[in-house]
């Protein structure tokens, strides 16, 4: 470590004291887990941590083996500070009450210890998102607490886990990352203010599920993979990692578009990614950094949470490009877009006819 460089303790104790002086102290501790959890995914097969359960998760996903002990890694870490009034985790059905022994406080931990651990047997990226909420007052929290809209979230951020560990924050005043050192065991400011290039000629989605997307989202794509040739009169790269960590980090770092968007293939689930642990906090970090962030039909942070693990359409990263998809979805609902006619399908258009 350099001295005099900014450590993650340091900018959040600045950034807190004068209104959330505990907030500091919460967030010191997941950064305390995400040590935790970074050391135990570096040491892939040697730690006999790789590999699946037995036991699936609430949203009907087989468990990893990671996917319990980082669960238990963020809950030992953050329980005891007096801090919070509760947690919900993607790896719990049930929020999570703290024991009897622990003091309580007001703010809400959610979280996601694990996000893309279908790649730790592969040896790619991997992180962990979280989310931090506050209640009018002390004590356990009701599962109707943390039923916020994501606006009111007070912090988010997520580790990732690559070549190197970074923490990526925003107090709601930028978004900010924090590389560890693992010689001083700090967390290092080494990219304050990140921002996302309003323009991209790279996107990021699951092809294998074209046929189950909606019509603007075909169009979107199409008009992509057209490249120079096509309306949009340049050509794009594709991206898909399968961890929205990655997703997002590329995005920070380089810009980008990604979308999980809206399918049928399941007419129960209207999307995919988890609203209050995945994609809210995910949406403020590059709202903070001068993006967008979009369920394709109205601002993501503005939805109203109905259950705490609801489902929802995810589009975010660069801001035109964001806005362009929503354009796409709202002349669609008026029908008012032009059809597209795909290769694929002859004259077929992909598109319902305007009336």
């Amino acid at each position: 470590m350099q001295f005099g460089r900014t450590t993650l303790s340091k900018f959040v104790i600045e950034h807190t004291r004068a209104q959330h002086a505990e907030l500091g102290a919460l967030l010191i501790d997941v950064a305390a887990a995400v040590k935790t959890i970074s050391a135990m995914v570096a040491k892939g097969a040697l730690g006999g941590n790789l590999g699946a359960l037995d036991s699936t998760n609430v949203q009907g996903e087989v468990q990893k083996k990671l996917d319990v002990l980082t669960n238990e890694a963020i809950l030992r870490h953050c329980e005891w500070g007096g801090q919070l009034a509760g947690m919900v985790s993607e790896e719990m059905e049930e929020a999570y009450r703290l024991p009897e022994q622990y003091p309580r406080g007001r703010y809400l931990l959610v979280f996601d210890p694990l996000d893309g651990s279908s790649n730790s047997d592969v040896n790619m990226s991997v992180g962990s998102i979280f989310s931090i909420l506050q209640r009018s007052t002390a004590g356990d929290a009701e599962p109707a607490d943390y039923l916020q809209p994501g606006d009111r979230q007070l912090a988010a951020g997520y580790a990732i886990y690559g070549p190197s560990t970074m923490l990526v924050l925003t107090l709601g005043d930028g978004t900010h990352g924090f590389t560890l050192d693992r010689e001083s065991g700090n967390f290092i400011l080494t990219h304050p203010g990140v921002r996302v290039p309003d323009e991209t000629r790279e996107f990021a989605i699951n092809t294998s599920n074209e046929r189950f997307w909606e019509p603007p989202v075909q169009r979107y794509v199409a008009e992509c993979k057209a490249g120079r040739s096509g309306v949009r009169g340049a050509d794009f790269n594709m991206r898909w990692i399968a961890s929205l960590v990655a997703e997002v980090h590329r995005i920070l770092i380089r810009g980008g578009i990604f979308l999980y968007p809206r399918d049928f293939r399941d007419p129960a689930k209207p999307g995919r990614l988890r609203l209050l642990y995945e994609a809210n906090p995910m949406a403020m970090l590059i709202e903070q950094a001068g993006g967008a962030a979009s369920t394709g039909r109205g601002r993501l942070l503005d939805v109203v949470p109905q259950e705490l693990h609801q489902r929802v359409p995810v589009i975010l990263g660069s801001k035109h490009e964001v806005e362009r998809v929503e354009r796409y979805h709202r002349e669609y609902d008026e029908g008012s877009d032009q059809p597209f006619v795909s290769p694929l399908f002859s004259d077929r258009s992909l598109f319902r006819e305007p009336g």
